[in-house]
């Protein structure tokens, strides 16, 4: 993996995203030169420094954004404010939630990404709101230019992505490209849904992924029979348990084999293993929910797969990079073993020699979104012909 700043895990891990999502390594490098004194204090102590950085670069990136809308230059307006709308939300998954400068630094991130979406995409992504007990989850809808009713994806966070993350990261283009409709969702715990509505995660996801499937099957575009989930990193587990009790997913993807999430913040209290975020354990018990330690670690040891996975029905892909250093492998490989009555189930491992062996593939985002885009069209159209036959 690329590594900007030596010996910081978690900021490298940030720039590493942030350059496979769409960033220019000009403006990254700019963003970044000014604070490696402030990354060597560790990955919580210069989080102010790093907001202050990348704000300034998204400053500027704005600036010129305004400056190409008035000058009548849509596309390159839209295409400035993508940008700095990726950079900012990296900023943002960086602080503390007890700083104040969280929210309004992720209000802006949506403001500015609804500018991307009116100046960049041409209307081909649009806010959507998914009912949910009483409330609604926020959620981003790509719909993939076909005629009449197409497959489509539900895309699932993990611990510290947001629906603005995953926009970024250009999966739901790759999967338009292949004719699949792409629903990216803040569910519980994540994103919109965490910040500005306090709804925390839960550990029966197939709650939430229920709602989405009832406002997904009200739409004439989207085709019943082909509805699938993909969850990258804590997703790797929110999205497998979805799928084993939620009985009208068509196929799963596990983007990082999160099988025993419980058993690695275990490991996380010993120090084995990198963490995602800075000021983990306090971002850790936002997500979920909880305000003292002890009393989470014993309740995060349900969240695990074991008993979960041999539930599902349908196909299922693992993909798992060989040298995650937050997820063992091995948890890819118990994932396979026990998801025993899945018609279709395929374990790839990225390797060191083609890249994509970090966690969830972001020192190669691109190679794994390509790939997952691929073996979902693929088995979608699988689906499709036995249905016909």
């Amino acid at each position: 993996m690329f590594e900007y700043f030596p010996g910081n895990y978690v900021w490298n891990l940030g720039v590493v995203a942030t350059l496979n999502s769409g960033g220019l390594i000009d403006e990254v490098d700019r963003a970044c030169r000014p604070i490696r004194e402030a990354a060597a204090q560790g990955e919580d102590a210069g989080t102010p420094d790093f907001l202050r950085a990348w704000t300034a670069l998204t400053d500027q990136l704005v600036g010129q954004a305004e400056g190409a809308e008035k000058a009548g230059h849509a596309r390159t307006a839209g295409q400035l404010y993508a940008r700095a709308t990726n950079y900012l939300c990296q900023a943002e998954r960086m602080l503390s939630n007890s700083d104040a400068n969280r929210l309004p630094t992720y209000r802006r991130v949506l403001e500015l990404q609804q500018k991307a979406f009116e100046l960049k995409d041409g209307g081909r992504v649009t806010r959507v709101a998914i009912p949910y007990q009483g409330t609604t989850l926020p959620a981003y809808f790509s719909a993939a230019p076909v005629d009449g009713p197409a497959p489509v994806i539900v895309l699932v966070n993990g611990l510290d992505s947001t629906k603005e993350h995953q926009y970024a990261s250009a999966h739901w283009e790759e999967l338009a490209a292949r004719g699949i409709s792409c629903l990216m969702l803040d569910q519980p715990g994540t994103g919109e849904a965490l910040r500005l509505q306090g709804i925390p995660a839960r550990l029966d996801t197939e709650a939430w992924a229920a709602a989405c499937v009832d406002w997904l099957e009200t739409r004439d575009d989207v085709d019943r029979a082909r509805i699938g989930i993909t969850g990258w990193s804590l997703g790797g587990y929110y999205a497998p348990r979805a799928a084993a009790f939620e009985k009208r997913f068509a196929l799963c993807v596990a983007w990082g084999a999160n099988h025993n999430w419980g058993a690695v913040q275990r490991r996380r209290l010993e120090r084995e293993g990198e963490r995602p975020v800075p000021h983990y354990w306090e971002h850790v018990l936002w997500v979920w929910g909880h305000t003292d330690l002890d009393e989470f670690i014993a309740f995060a040891d349900d969240a695990h797969l074991d008993g979960v996975v041999e539930n599902i029905t349908v196909p299922f892909l693992i993909a798992h990079g060989a040298n995650d250093r937050q997820i063992p492998l091995e948890y890819a490989h118990r994932s396979y073993d026990q998801a025993v009555n899945s018609p279709k189930r395929e374990l790839r491992v990225f390797t060191p020699e083609e890249g994509a062996t970090e966690h969830i593939g972001l020192d190669h985002l691109p190679y794994v979104s390509t790939f997952i885009a691929d073996w979902v069209a693929d088995t979608f159209t699988e689906l499709a012909a036995s249905r016909v036959g």
